[in-house]
């Protein structure tokens, strides 16, 4: 593994404070949205991205997605069962 190094920046409380909720709602922290800028600076050599705060369906689905993770317990008993509810 790589050394970390430390990334220091001001900026104002109001901005933070939004910028943070921002982030909360999509999932990310302050220092894996700053990773991802950096990865995405190098990878296209420009300024990317553009990320949103999910709507009410998608959260939903990713909220019922950690779940699903956390209880380590599919919504299926098995695959057969998966599937038929595709079909349906």
């Amino acid at each position: 593994m790589t050394q970390s190094a430390t990334l220091r920046a001001r900026i104002d409380e109001d901005t933070k404070a939004q910028g943070d909720a921002v982030l909360n709602a999509i999932g990310l922290s302050v220092s894996d949205a700053v990773r991802l800028l950096y990865h995405r600076l190098i990878a296209e050599q420009a300024f990317p991205l553009e990320l949103k705060v999910p709507n009410a369906a998608t959260r939903a689905a990713m909220e019922e997605g950690h779940a699903i993770l956390t209880a380590r317990k599919a919504r299926f008993e098995s695959a057969d069962e998966l599937i038929a509810s595709l079909d349906g």
